[in-house]
């Protein structure tokens, strides 16, 4: 099987659209895929955690299809995403000095996309 872990690390919005939906298509298409959120892209949980956000169902099938493998904890805490990351329940990966480190994936078979 084909396994991919995307990086999304930008805080731009139409770019982590590309990731979810590159994602999606992915994962109906065979591949193991995993969404790993990094800098800035932490902040864009709470934005599309609101129901009144046009791309909230994109993001809310991402998280039910069990894409997301979390967001850095560093990150995260550092740009005041936080709480909301904690809200919509995603993991806080931390292994690399606080940070989601590639090593782990790369070690377990997943080809590194970063966005």
């Amino acid at each position: 099987m084909k396994k991919v872990a995307i990086f999304a690390f930008r805080g731009d919005m139409m770019c982590f659209i590309h990731v979810l939906l590159n994602a999606i298509d992915m994962r109906e298409k065979g591949f193991e895929t995993l969404v790993i959120l990094e800098g800035a892209a932490t902040t864009l949980v709470e934005k599309l955690a609101d129901e009144s956000n046009p791309m909230h169902k994109l993001f809310e099938k991402t998280k039910a299809l069990g894409l997301f493998a979390g967001a850095c904890k560093a990150c995260a805490t550092n740009l005041g995403a936080l709480e909301a990351v904690k809200k919509e329940g995603f993991t806080l990966l931390d292994d690399m000095h606080g940070h989601p480190g590639m090593a782990k994936y790369m070690d377990d078979g997943y080809q590194i996309i970063t966005f």
